[in-house]
């Protein structure tokens, strides 16, 4: 019944309105409203009020641009950096360790046999143009040159460049023989595709570059073929990499080390990894409470053409993380001891819509081919993910160096002969590389380790003697020297100190900014506050309220002068209207003025003449106690 009575008060209201005109209502608002302007406009003389007026619209103007000023320089998302230095003890990184070589020579000889013939010979007609290899060059397997060969190209005349082959053949109107050394033609390697048809020559400016980058990729090839748990067993093992080891004062061994193969330098191993134990804290700062390893990287089993450095490259990095050593990491070298102070930043970014990071990479739109790994995101991860699902798509197979998705296969020259020209392709597309820098985000918390490297040689010449002999009885369990300085590294890591930075970004302009300058703007110019703001809210409200009543009025007009024009003659009586009578008693008589006796026969009675009662509700009565008063002295 309240609910009732409450719905006819509003229905009231409705169609009663505010009870006032827009020049009312105007009127009103200049002089109540809590800002200057309006009051003088209507206070003031003719000349006054024109001149409060300009003044008005002038400052409102300015407040709006101001504010408009400042609401798109909030939407802007501006970040401040914030640097804190801390102290504490912190959790020694997670170091990586892997062999320059990625595999054994003696162990991988056999699958590079006819490789490193092919590279010998073309070592040879670089360094000796003018000899001839016919009879040498018979006894190669050409099989995999066929593919990608190495090529001269003389561009002594510009216009027409003459392309010759290293072994005298004709390819793509190349002249046969030798008529230029390397020096005076540039070293390219020709990539077909289509069965020879397309062409390209990617150019190298020094022939040492070009012969390591075709063994390399041609290495690609052979290693893509071999199962995984092979390509092990060929690199160095743990025991024979690690000689000793020990963090702070407690002893350690390779067996504290974890294994991982990595395809540009085999197997790695990495210590304090924190996959499956808590991670090691770091008691003081300073060397004697870090990490200090001997390795042997046995140089005098390298691959001779696949790897031209000799040392032992390892990383820093954080727990539970991958480690892309070959972008990151550096090289300690043979017969020195080098020493890694370490100083750690933390970064911590705002997310969206401050930034594009990722917390744990759920966001982003590639597929993490690092994730068997059980490791956290990383920008570097999802670059080469997104590059290697490019070179499926595009190439039918992935890349040697990247994981590869179940399914998939990796290129080589037997089942995908064209894999090399598609992917020199990829690999200097700059669109894609974009693509994959748009669609990768960054982490928005990261530990860097600063790295302050110092080295001296180590073993002395007094003390290389009992040096080598201790540790190869201790590797060999033999009297004899089997290692030397070539094949020797020691390493140092500590902490230099235990404080640490933090870098941190948090917004520019808050909501408290943005608050303080709309105001402050609007207090100045026009000496109003929130209430005034209030004020013309609720004015715009009136004005849209009293706009409604007048069209729902001219409505209601429209649809009666419609119904009107309806109708050509006079309007209809209530009772045609309502239920069409006819009244028997005021039907004119036709016949005459008497009634005819035939009409009804046998005596019939006539019909009693009446109307019928009206069939609307404004005659009809209600009960006192519905009516309710909407207001003081106003009857509903």
């Amino acid at each position: 019944m309240h609910i009732k009575k409450y719905l006819l008060k509003c229905l009231h209201r409705l169609q009663k309105g505010p009870g006032y005109t827009y020049k009312e209502l105007l009127v009103w608002y200049c002089n109540n409203t809590n800002t200057h302007g309006p009051k003088r406009i209507i206070c003031e003389g003719p000349k006054k009020k024109a001149m409060w007026f300009l003044i008005t619209l002038l400052f409102t103007s300015l407040v709006c641009w101001e504010w408009g000023v400042f609401i798109k320089t909030y939407l802007s998302w501006e970040v401040s950096v914030s640097l804190s230095i801390g102290f504490k003890t912190m959790d020694f990184p997670a170091v990586t360790i892997c062999n320059a070589s990625p595999f054994q020579y003696s162990k991988v000889k056999h699958l590079l046999k006819d490789l490193d013939e092919l590279m010998e010979a073309v070592l040879e007609r670089i360094l000796a143009p003018e000899q001839s290899y016919g009879n040498a060059s018979k006894a190669l397997n050409f099989t995999i040159w066929n593919y990608t060969p190495l090529v001269l190209i003389d561009e002594q005349n510009p216009h027409h460049p003459v392309v010759l082959d290293l072994f005298g053949d004709n390819h793509n109107g190349s002249a046969p023989g030798r008529t230029c050394t390397a020096q005076a033609c540039k070293v390219a390697m020709r990539l077909c595709s289509l069965n020879g048809t397309v062409c390209t020559f990617r150019n190298f400016t020094s022939a040492t570059r070009a012969v390591t980058e075709w063994y390399l990729l041609q290495a690609t090839n052979i290693f893509s073929q071999v199962p995984n748990q092979e390509l092990v067993e060929m690199g160095y093992p743990a025991e024979r990499l690690i000689l000793a080891c020990l963090f702070g004062p407690e002893p350690c061994s390779y067996r504290n080390f974890t294994s991982i193969f990595h395809p540009d330098y085999g197997n790695c191993y990495i210590f304090n990894w924190g996959m499956t134990e808590k991670a090691l804290p770091s008691a003081n700062p300073g060397a004697e409470f870090g990490l200090k390893l001997i390795l042997d990287i046995g140089q005098d089993d390298y691959v001779p053409f696949l790897t031209s450095t000799a040392g032992a490259r390892l990383m820093l990095h954080e727990q539970r993380s991958y480690p892309f050593i070959k972008d990151e990491g550096i090289y300690a070298m043979s017969g020195t001891e080098t020493s890694i102070g370490v100083l750690v930043d933390k970064l911590e970014r705002k997310g969206e819509p401050y930034s594009q990071c990722t917390m744990n990479g759920s966001d982003v739109p590639v597929r993490n081919l690092y994730s068997d790994y059980n490791t956290t995101y990383s920008i570097q991860a999802c670059i080469r993910s997104c590059f290697q699902d490019h070179m499926i798509r595009n190439c039918s197979c992935g890349h040697y160096l990247y994981p590869l998705p179940r399914g998939q296969r990796y290129c080589n020259n037997r089942e995908f002969p064209d894999w090399a020209y598609c992917y020199s392709h990829m690999r200097m597309s700059v669109a894609q590389r974009e693509t994959c820098i748009n669609m990768c985000k960054e982490s928005c918390n990261d530990t860097q380790y600063k790295m302050t490297i110092s080295m001296a040689d180590w073993p002395s010449e007094a003390s290389e003697d009992w040096i080598f002999h201790v540790l190869s009885q201790e590797r060999d369990q033999s009297t004899n020297i089997t290692l030397s300085r070539k094949g020797i590294v020691k390493l140092n890591i500590y902490f230099q100190e235990f404080n640490y930075r933090t870098i941190e970004e948090s917004a520019a302009n808050n909501i408290v900014w943005l608050l303080s300058n709309l105001g402050g703007q609007f207090g100045f110019w026009m000496g109003g506050s929130v209430l005034c703001l209030i004020e013309f809210g609720e004015i715009l409200i009136d004005f849209v309220w009293i706009t409604i009543i007048k069209l729902v009025a001219f409505a209601k007009s429209l649809r009666q002068r419609r119904a009107q024009a309806c109708y050509a003659g006079p309007p209809p009586t209530v009772a045609e209207l309502v239920e069409a009578h006819t009244n028997f008693s005021f039907e004119p008589d036709v016949a005459g003025p008497g009634p005819d006796p035939g009409t009804y026969p046998d005596e019939q009675t006539l019909p009693i003449p009446g109307t019928p009662p009206p069939n609307y509700d404004s005659l009809r009565l209600q009960p006192l106690d519905i009516i309710e008063s909407d207001s003081e002295g106003d009857a509903v």
